[in-house]
């Protein structure tokens, strides 16, 4: 299991972690604020709210691992 869906791409089993290109946009409103002036003290820290699961079935099936129903289901996307 990974953080990142790059590892999942690249061969790996399954991920879970947080939405990168959500994560990309929300900083692109950190800097726009800081650019129109804001103090990067005053601004709060936030943890991220998206968070995506990828399963490769390609994977799986070569390992012999069969995956129950309830992760196929609520899997953001599925490599096969």
């Amino acid at each position: 299991m990974y953080g990142y869906s790059d590892f999942v791409d690249a061969g790996g089993l399954i991920s879970y972690g947080p939405d990168r290109l959500d994560q990309y946009r929300r900083t692109a409103i950190y800097v726009d604020k800081i650019l129109r002036g804001a103090k990067p003290a005053d601004l709060p820290v936030e943890q991220p709210i998206k968070f995506e699961l990828i399963v490769n079935r390609k994977t799986a099936t070569a390992l012999g691992v069969s995956l129950p129903p309830p992760i196929t289901v609520s899997a953001d996307k599925i490599i096969d």
